[in-house]
């Protein structure tokens, strides 16, 4: 790994961790002090230059990442792909992008105002991809968002940046199964997401994944101060699909559910 991309993984890692402060108690539970490798680290975007996905991820090929997965999730209205780094010790990249204009004219005004913000050659420095949100936006426009999309919400609240890190339980010491890492955490006070259950995913489609639910972090609007969900850290346990050969990819069905850890609606269905 060159020094370059450490340190550009060293700075997303610290952006992160400043909005999901309970990332690094997890560490401390389930690393007891040994390094933690990531399996994936995953990043949001809108379909509108100049942020498209496309854009957003020639920082990582020019890292040397490759292509390597697309994927649809229709009732989100959102495309992702995931790119793998020819180094098993870097995170594999996911970045989705919401298709704006499949969505109301009220919510692409809103989402097309914020982006035309932003300063076309900021995007084209790997720091874009941790320096937030370069707008200003009202509460009740990102209340407005939220109720079409929470995707959308949540960019509009947060910007560019890391939405979670994954831990990779297959090198995690001491932990043979997703379920152990998950009655540790919950033992240690950690609520997880449990929409579609606490595992989505199985050994069948050979990926198992869980999350914590996110954090909350003050957000200030250009009306007021909301505390509203930040970022989450997720966990995944991979399997074979042949000798000695572990399955890199995605489930869409599993990752569709991931991103409720962010939802303030999926804590609430939750509650009840």
């Amino acid at each position: 790994m060159s020094q370059q991309v450490e340190q550009f993984f060293d700075n997303l890692w610290n952006d992160y961790i400043k909005l999901t402060p309970s990332a690094a108690k997890v560490h401390q539970v389930l690393g007891q002090g040994r390094e933690i490798i990531n399996d994936h680290v995953a990043f949001r975007t809108f379909d509108i230059a100049p942020v498209r996905l496309e854009t957003l991820a020639q920082h990582f090929i020019a890292m040397g990442y490759k292509p390597c997965g697309d994927y649809e999730f229709e009732a989100k209205r959102l495309v992702a792909k995931h790119f793998e780094h020819a180094d098993p010790q870097l995170p594999k990249i996911f970045i989705s992008e919401l298709m704006v204009e499949e969505f109301s004219p009220a919510l692409q005004n809103i989402v097309k105002r914020l982006v035309a913000q932003i300063d076309p050659a900021a995007v084209q420095q790997p720091e874009f991809l941790y320096s937030g949100k370069h707008w200003q936006i009202s509460s009740s426009d990102y209340e407005l968002l939220l109720a079409e999309s929470e995707y959308a919400a949540w960019m509009a609240a947060f910007g560019f940046r890391a939405n979670h890190f994954t831990v990779n339980v297959n090198e995690l010491p001491d932990y043979e199964s997703l379920e152990h890492v998950n009655q540790t955490l919950k033992t240690a006070g950690f609520r997880l997401n449990s929409s579609g259950g606490e595992i989505k995913g199985s050994p069948d489609v050979y990926l198992e994944q869980s999350s914590t639910m996110a954090d909350h972090s003050p957000v200030l609007f250009s009306d007021m101060e909301k505390v509203i969900p930040s970022c989450f850290y997720e966990f995944a346990k991979r399997y074979e699909v042949a000798p000695n050969k572990l399955y890199t990819g995605f489930v869409a069905a599993s990752a569709d559910k991931i991103f409720e850890s962010t939802d303030t609606r999926a804590l609430a269905d939750q509650d009840n």
